[in-house]
C-alpha cells in the first residue's frame, strides 16, 4: 500500500493546474516536500484505521492544506491536534513549512475534526478539487473551483475513494455533491460548516453515526 500512496502523492505533485490555482504538493516550490511528507504521513495513518467513509469537501483554502498539505487542517492543528482525536500533532512525524511562534489556525477545519471526535467518527477527508484555487492576483484570498478545475479532481478522487475501499461517501456541500454525482457516486450530504453552517453540520454529522451504527447492527 506505501508504494501506491507514494505514488499518489507524485501524481498530485505532477498535475497540471490552472491559471490562479496553487499546487501545494508541486516540484515548483521547495518547501512543497514538507507538505508532500504531511500527505504521506496522513494516508499511511487513514491506511491504519481503515475508515470506512470518507468526507469530500470543495476545495483547499489558503490559511488551511495550502499551507499544510492535509486536508482540513490548518498550522495549528496539524501541530496540536484536538483533543479526542488521535491523528495530528509534531510526535506523528508532522511539520510545518516554517517555524513560527503564532500557527495559524482555520475555523472550519476545528469545527470538522472536532464534530468528528466528539462523536466518535473516523473520516478519510478530501477535496473534489484538491489544490487551492484563489482569486486573481491575490493568493490569500478563496475561490469556488470552475468546472475545468473538478474535472481535474476527479481523478484523484476516485482513486483514493477505491485505494482505501471506501464504504460510504459524504458530501460536505454543493460543489462537493455535484461532483460526486457526476461521476455516478452516490453520496450523503451534509451542510459545510462554514458561514454559519456550524449547527446544521454538527446535526448531520450526528445523523450519519445513526446510519453507520444501523448499518452495523443489521
Amino acid at each position: 500500500m506505501i508504494d501506491k500512496l507514494r505514488a499518489f502523492v507524485e501524481e498530485l505533485a505532477n498535475t497540471e493546474i490552472t491559471p490562479n490555482v496553487y499546487n501545494q504538493y508541486s516540484y515548483d516550490f521547495k518547501e512543497s516536500s514538507i507538505r508532500r511528507d504531511n500527505l504521506l504521513i496522513y494516508l499511511q495513518q487513514m491506511n491504519k484505521i481503515k475508515p470506512e467513509i470518507i468526507l469530500v469537501g470543495e476545495a483547499v483554502g489558503y490559511r488551511g492544506s495550502r499551507l499544510t498539505g492535509v486536508p482540513f487542517t490548518s498550522e495549528h492543528l496539524l501541530m496540536n491536534n484536538i483533543k479526542g482525536l488521535d491523528l495530528f500533532g509534531k510526535e506523528k512525524g508532522y511539520r510545518l513549512v516554517s517555524e513560527k511562534d503564532k500557527l495559524l489556525k482555520e475555523a472550519t477545519a476545528t469545527i470538522i475534526w472536532s464534530t468528528l471526535a466528539k462523536n466518535d467518527l473516523t473520516m478519510l477527508a478530501w477535496n473534489a478539487f484538491p489544490f487551492h484555487p484563489y482569486k486573481e492576483g491575490n493568493e490569500e484570498s478563496n475561490r469556488t473551483p470552475i468546472k475545468k478545475e473538478l474535472q481535474i479532481g476527479e481523478k484523484p478522487l476516485i482513486k483514493i475513494i477505491e485505494m482505501f475501499n471506501i464504504d460510504k461517501v459524504v458530501a460536505m456541500g454543493n460543489k462537493a455533491e455535484e461532483s460526486l454525482n457526476k461521476l455516478g457516486i452516490s453520496c450523503i450530504k451534509v451542510r459545510h460548516p462554514a458561514q454559519g453552517g456550524k449547527n446544521e453540520f454538527e446535526e448531520g454529522v450526528k445523523a450519519i453515526k445513526g446510519v453507520v451504527k444501523e448499518h452495523y447492527m443489521i
